[in-house]
């Protein structure tokens, strides 16, 4: 059964529609991709060719996972985002094989990804216990200090999709819910080659674009949008200066993008691009710097070969945040 849409999400996801199209220049939040549909999308963009990033971080946590577990001990593992968790396999079977019990506490916005994910993770791993949270992450913040100790599991370089101020409001209430002690796994896609880069944006079967069209197929199905869908072009380019990919939409044609629920209307000109996504690109140093200023301090990095994907372990240290 698909997950009900209430009156109270229509009227959130028609707010943020329209706070992003008066801004200048125009954007859509993210988090409204994820639909049931939008989840089915990305959990297929994750095993392109194009798409390295999956696949990277996968080897990396089949390899280090049980260095992880050594070096954390026993903990509760809460992840943001956790999607289909199937990477998450591999931190899961080197806890298990430790002969204790795991906790497990996935969060998403999708409500039948969970379902499906916790009920192949408890079939596969009888010694997991799956609590699943479907939200957004800051419904998950209370836990960290209700499950001490925990790991924070912000995998996928979920990371990179923030701007400037959205990741500073999220590491401080990180760093205000998060007791001593306990740690984070973090995810980063590294900075490299620009061709590489984009490709992984802009994959030759269109899944990608597919994803991004869904989320104005979402906005004609919820809030009236009366788009013509056809006329919209999936563009995904680096922009050097901000260090970021930056994924959005062409309008090839001027159209009106209504929100009904609002009885609002905005004009969409030819040519305008409407930001749907960013995915910024980091280096190690330059992240441990960072997150250090959020009582963070990094115990252990591990890399593919090429370095192009890292997994940072911190812990949270007695330094006070930002």
């Amino acid at each position: 059964m698909a997950p009900t849409t209430t009156n109270a999400s229509i009227r959130d996801f028609a707010n943020a529609v329209a706070l992003g199209l008066s801004d200048t220049p125009r954007w859509l939040p993210a988090r409204f991709l994820y639909d049931a549909k939008g989840s089915e999308l990305f959990e297929q963009i994750c095993d392109l060719p194009e798409y390295y990033l999956t696949r990277t971080e996968a080897a990396i946590l089949s390899r280090s996972a049980a260095t992880i577990r050594e070096i954390t001990g026993p903990v509760t593992m809460i992840e943001l985002g956790s999607g289909s968790a199937v990477k998450t396999d591999h931190l899961l079977a080197a806890y298990a094989e430790a002969g204790r019990p795991v906790r497990y506490v996935p969060v998403d916005v999708s409500a039948s990804i969970l379902r499906v994910a916790a009920d192949r993770i408890e079939e596969t791993f009888p010694s997991v216990n799956v609590a699943g949270v479907h939200g957004e992450y800051e419904q998950a913040f209370p836990l960290l200090a209700e499950f001490a100790p925990t790991m924070l599991l912000f995998l996928g370089s979920t990371i990179g999709n923030m701007d400037h101020s959205e990741s500073v409001a999220f590491w401080r209430r990180v760093c205000a819910a998060m007791p001593l002690g306990s740690f984070v796994l973090l995810g980063v896609d590294l900075m490299k080659d620009v061709d590489l880069l984009e490709a992984a944006y802009n994959d030759a079967a269109g899944v990608t674009a597919r994803f991004t069209k869904n989320l104005f197929v979402r906005m004609n199905r919820e809030l009236g949008a009366a788009l013509d869908i056809d006329r919209i072009e999936h563009v995904a380019r680096w922009n050097a200066e901000w260090r970021r990919i930056e994924i959005g939409a062409r309008f090839e044609t001027a159209q009106d993008l209504h929100v009904a629920p609002l009885g609002r209307t905005f004009r969409i000109e030819a040519g305008e691009r409407i930001m749907t996504e960013i995915s910024r690109k980091f280096t190690i140093d330059e992240l441990e710097a960072y997150l250090a200023c959020f009582g963070l301090e990094l115990i252990r990095t591990l890399t593919d070969d090429r370095r192009w994907f890292a997994l940072m372990l911190f812990r949270k240290g007695d330094g006070e945040c930002w």
